[in-house]
């Protein structure tokens, strides 16, 4: 077998639902637009965002992979670390692999939360970006150890695995960076927060602070959806939210070496979808992105600020420390041993005849 589908088409291109003429302000990740004068804007926005559908004929989950290539330029590298390979960090091997430490087995639905506890853990092994992912758990978010996690020295995994050259980057910064007694620079944030916004159905008291988390400029939208149909949401209009679906299934994404990967399937071309906040299946996880130390101060004041919407009810909880009763074990920092950075370079040598599975 050379090639998979793990999926099933439900849309096509013709069916989407062009924006109601409403005077309602449109939000989109924290940016604002009226319908009624603005549509070709909105619409441009939705386009500028990258669109992860589901793919066909890309290399079987258990298939052997190809040397991993590399490409300067960062938009390409983002598209570069998602594409349909075993090689790429970001991948839909990597995801249902790592997703095995997770208690799933491959092609077993995820939660949101598995999805962003799976996200972190891949963050680790991402040698480009400078990300620190941190995973809120007990709808708490403690902002001591968000400080201690974006302080900390970066991990630099699996360092061996790439040839030594003058412009190899650990985690989006020049390697030894903070080395030299330094104070190790903010690394950008990327903070999810799994949710459970009611029983069966979403309490309506929750759909305020909802959409307002769309309307902060460190919105990364929500991981959520309906049973077994999951949605990105980046905005809402009124009491619709907005979403990008990725049940149009497209061909996998074949990228040459230093070649810029074929872009255009990755933006989404027509309307986004839209469905009611009373639809939405209560269990999501919410996303935002500081980059600098002072957006996440912003993004803390914004949150405090929530408590006050009157008639909205908090979804989560923003603390300094980590509350006592909360006895759970500090998983922030995700160090590798030298095990681990073996278990890396094989999974980058493409002359390896299996896949490794890497778990922490």
């Amino acid at each position: 077998m050379d090639a998979a589908t793990l999926t099933y088409d439900t849309l096509r291109f013709a069916e989407f639902e062009d924006f109601p003429e409403t005077s309602e302000p449109v939000w989109i990740l924290g940016r604002k637009y009226s319908v009624l004068t603005e549509k070709d804007e909105i619409l441009a926005d939705v386009a500028s965002r990258l669109w992860f559908t589901y793919r066909k004929n890309f290399p079987a989950i258990d298939w052997r992979w190809t040397q991993r290539k590399r490409q300067p330029d960062s938009y390409c590298s983002v598209l570069q670390a998602f594409l349909d390979r075993k090689d790429s960090c970001y991948s839909i091997h990597q995801i249902a692999q790592m997703g095995v430490g997770e208690g799933k087995s491959i092609g077993q639905w995820y939660g949101p939360n598995t999805v962003a506890q799976v996200l972190k853990k891949l963050a680790v092994f991402d040698t480009w970006s400078a990300l620190a992912v941190h995973v809120a758990m007990d709808n708490t978010v403690v902002m001591a150890d968000i400080r201690r996690l974006c302080r900390s020295s970066l991990p630099c995994a699996g360092a061996e695995a790439f040839p030594a050259d003058s412009e190899r980057h650990c985690n989006g910064f020049p390697a030894g960076a903070e080395g030299g007694g330094r104070a190790a620079p903010w690394r950008p944030l990327v903070l999810l927060i799994p949710l459970r916004l009611g029983l069966a159905d979403v309490n309506a008291a929750y759909a305020g602070t909802l959409k307002h988390c769309f309307r902060m400029p460190q919105s990364l939208g929500v991981i959520g959806g309906k049973p077994n149909s999951a949605h990105y949401f980046i905005g809402y209009v009124g009491e619709e939210l907005i979403y990008l679906d990725p049940h149009t299934t497209q061909p996998a994404v074949a990228a040459a070496d230093r070649c810029p990967v074929p872009d255009e399937s990755f933006h989404c071309q027509h309307p986004p979808g839209r469905m009611s906040i009373a639809e939405l299946d209560p269990s999501i996880a919410v996303g935002f992105f500081c980059e600098t130390e002072d957006d996440f101060n912003d993004w803390c004041q914004q949150v405090s600020k929530l408590s006050l919407l009157g008639g909205a009810l908090p979804m989560f909880e923003l603390v300094e420390q980590q509350p006592s009763h909360l006895a759970c074990p500090d998983v922030l920092n995700l160090s590798l041993d030298s095990s681990d950075a073996e278990r890396l370079e094989r999974f980058f040598d493409s002359e390896d005849e299996d896949f490794e599975i890497l778990s922490l």
